[in-house]
Parts: C-alpha cells; structure tokens; sequence
C-alpha cells in the first residue's frame, strides 16, 4: 500500500547542513499517515531520529537531534523532509523513513519514536560526516 524512497545522502563536513527526502507512493485507502525518520550507524541498532502526524502540526525528535534537525511534511506533494544542520560525525548513519496509518497507530510507541511503531520502510540513504 505504502512505498518510500528517500534521497538527499550524502558526504559532508561538520557542520555542514543537508535535507532528506521521502516520497511516498500511496494506494488510497483512506486513510492518513504518521511518518517518521531512523537512522542507524554501523555496529549500532536502528534509532528514531524524528516523527511528525499527519497534519505536520506534532513532532517529537531525539534528544541527540533537538535543535539542529527539524521534520516536516508536505502533503500535497506527498513528500517528508528532514532538514538537517550543525551536522555532527555521530550523525553518520543510514537514514530511513517511515510510515503507519493512523488506523495501527499505537500512539506511546510513535511518541518515544520507536521502530516497532511503523509498518512501512524505505531503503534508506547515507549520510557520512566528517570532522
């Protein structure tokens, strides 16, 4: 029903800034879609970075990404972004986007942005920082 495909990766020194793209390709069903953004380092498991409800008026970040990372949606193009400054070396990782209808929404698992939350994946795109 739900397909991702995420672009905007890529090599960039600290500090630097880059934005994240999710398009996503929907059968309608009605329904709406809270969405999210995941990362995952080598040796590391997969942790949330960013969420966002379908509205784009809610959004709850990682404690590691506050303030330099902002989530949004556009939904007439049926796209997420993550907009991504004062970029760090641990910001290196894979970024993944994410999705679940709000119909299997559990909202305490979205909230604490965890994985187990979203039935939908894209492939993911890297993201390498340097110092």
């Amino acid at each position: 029903q739900v397909q991702l495909v995420e672009s905007g990766g890529g090599s960039v020194q600290a500090g630097g800034s880059l934005r994240l793209s999710c398009v996503a390709s929907i059968v309608y069903t009605g329904d709406v879609y809270y969405m999210g953004w995941f990362r995952q380092a080598p040796g590391k498991e997969r942790e949330g970075v960013a969420t966002i409800n379908p509205s784009g008026g809610t959004t709850y970040y990682a404690d590691s990404v506050q303030g330099r990372f902002i989530i949004s949606r556009d939904n007439a193009k049926n796209t997420l972004y993550l907009q991504m400054s004062n970029l760090k070396p641990e910001d290196t990782a894979m970024y993944y986007c994410a999705a679940v209808a709000e119909t299997r929404l559990h909202f305490a698992t979205w909230v604490r942005l965890r994985e187990d939350g979203y039935d939908y994946w894209g492939q993911g795109t890297q993201v390498t920082v340097s110092s």
